[in-house]
């Protein structure tokens, strides 16, 4: 194919990005991640942070993958920066897909701590995913300030972040467990459950946690 027909073909799936159709977006983010190039990060990462329908955005997301980490990264660590949550959420996401720890840097606890959930999930899971080998601690730590937050779908991110950090996250669970907030504490002692038996469905660990309080036993480990 020629410069002029490669150019066209390009600019067609640009084009294709901003259907308003959501199988046609789909369509293209699947072209463009079948044939990625430069021209395209851009706009790739632009669509993600405003497409609103979730295959399309989990495509988007598969064709910044197949591009150079050296091209994405850095676009992806400028939209960590946006007021739109969605921006945020999404660059985290697609940071951890790529897995290039150089990013780590870029996972602050403002982000582990976001006011909007799916931002803080998203920055759970990209720090699992992207810690150096000898901060597991100081994750756990930062990530236990979290336990009780939201409803069971966050508290269940919450929970598989802090059991994918393995042993690591002990210290800051046994914390957890004797603070006052019931929530928390029951929060925590559920994740140690999960810890123990990964096996566990969240919902029996929180009841049973529940179940532990109200019978005034501890649980805790240490």
């Amino acid at each position: 194919m020629t410069a002029t027909g490669q150019d066209m073909d390009a600019a067609r799936m640009i084009r294709g990005l901003e259907d308003d159709r959501s199988s046609v977006r789909l369509r293209a983010a699947m072209a463009v991640g079948t044939t990625p190039g430069p021209r395209f990060v851009d706009k790739l990462v632009e669509r993600c942070a405003i497409e609103p329908e979730f295959f399309v955005r989990d495509m988007l997301t598969w064709a910044l993958t197949r591009h150079l980490a050296s091209m994405t990264v850095p676009r992806l660590l400028r939209e960590l920066r946006s007021e739109r949550a969605q921006a945020r959420s999404q660059a985290l996401h697609t940071l951890s897909k790529i897995g290039d720890r150089q990013a780590w840097p870029a996972i602050t606890r403002a982000l582990l701590t976001d006011a909007d959930d799916e931002v803080a999930r998203s920055a759970w899971r990209a720090a699992v995913v992207l810690v150096p080998e000898g901060e597991e601690s100081a994750l756990a730590t930062a990530l236990a300030t979290q336990l009780g937050r939201g409803e069971r779908e966050t508290q269940l991110s919450l929970s598989r972040a802090l059991v994918a950090l393995g042993k690591a996250t002990a210290p800051a669970l046994h914390a957890a467990t004797t603070v006052p907030d019931p929530s928390v504490c029951a929060h925590a002692l559920a994740t140690q459950r999960l810890l123990r038996d990964p096996d566990t469905g969240f919902e029996f660990a929180i009841e049973e946690a529940k179940r532990t309080m109200a019978l005034g036993g501890s649980g805790k480990e240490g």
